[in-house]
């Protein structure tokens, strides 16, 4: 699967963007999807994730309550909403897949997509 997020840039604290995955020629909704970030120096840690059957979300607690992830079955995307940005969000973003009706947290994710940049300084 061809993974494609797009959506990052620059960004003031306490702003927003809106990340977005697609894979052109596959359903999503039959993918459990993630998204995945990495700063600079730091390890890549998994930010939140929705299921394909279930539809149940996930979120890590870095992120809960400012990122919101959803489908958009018309489009064939997962979005990632991401709201009131903070400098230590500045990563790459990637969202991962795998063709599972298991529940999304915890996966190992089979198909990832390139990063998108997100960068958040005033």
């Amino acid at each position: 699967v061809q993974l494609q997020a797009s959506g990052g840039g620059l960004v003031q604290p306490g702003g927003f963007l809106r990340l977005s995955c697609t894979a052109p020629g596959v359903t999503l909704r039959d993918y459990a999807i993630a998204w995945f970030r990495q700063a600079p120096g730091k390890e890549r840690e998994g930010i939140s994730c929705v299921g394909s059957r279930d539809g149940k979300v996930s979120y890590d607690d870095s992120v809960r309550g400012r990122f919101f992830i959803s489908r958009d079955n018309a489009k064939n995307t997962v979005d990632l909403q991401l709201n009131n940005l903070k400098p230590e969000d500045t990563a790459d973003y990637y969202c991962a897949a795998r063709h599972t009706s298991f529940p999304c947290r915890g996966l190992q994710y089979d198909s990832w997509g390139q990063g998108t940049l997100v960068t958040v300084s005033s």
